[in-house]
């Protein structure tokens, strides 16, 4: 007898797709805290034991903070959690609880997506601007932001697609 796999549903395969998203996501914000360790303590030793510095080290590292944080956000949009104050939300009935985290969800979505559109008028404002001790382009700051506001976008669409909001504890029997 043959065993025919299981059809996955369409919302199993956009979920695989954020993992997948979510883990290329961790090794670039790996990368990108080990590389702005490395470049700061390079240039802590050059600085104090050889009196040379990094021209860029600066900038670089600035940057690559930038990028971390931005590729970051989303991994806790996803985990449900950044920090929330829920004095309130915590005394409401489940269902009240419920349609206001659909009604908060929802409205970050739209602020995620007009933040992926402001990144991209960035982008495209600062595309001829230079960094001053690098030769690249300035916009490179704004790519993060627009990635945020996508891959934010996608974890949020994905939450309410599933109903419930990430890592819940039981608010009110």
């Amino acid at each position: 007898m043959t065993k025919y796999a299981e059809p996955t549903s369409a919302l199993t395969r956009f979920s695989q797709l954020l993992t997948w998203l979510d883990k290329a996501s961790f090794a670039a914000i790996v990368a990108a805290m080990a590389l702005m360790a490395l470049l700061v303590s390079v240039q802590v030793i050059l600085r104090y034991l050889f009196s040379a510095s990094i021209d860029s080290a600066a900038e670089i590292s600035r940057l690559l903070f930038v990028w971390a944080i931005f590729l970051a956000l989303p991994q806790g949009i996803a985990r449900g959690i950044h920090v929330g104050i829920d004095a309130l939300t915590s005394r409401m009935p489940k269902s009240v609880y419920h349609w206001i985290w659909r009604f908060t969800t929802a409205l970050s979505l739209v602020l995620m997506l007009i933040l992926a559109w402001l990144a991209l008028d960035a982008i495209a404002d600062k595309w001829q601007q230079m960094m001053p001790t690098i030769n690249i382009t300035a916009s490179v700051y704004y790519f993060p932001v627009l990635i945020c506001g996508l891959h934010g976008t996608l974890h949020l669409l994905l939450l309410l697609c599933q109903d419930r909001p990430p890592a819940v504890q039981e608010i009110i029997e």
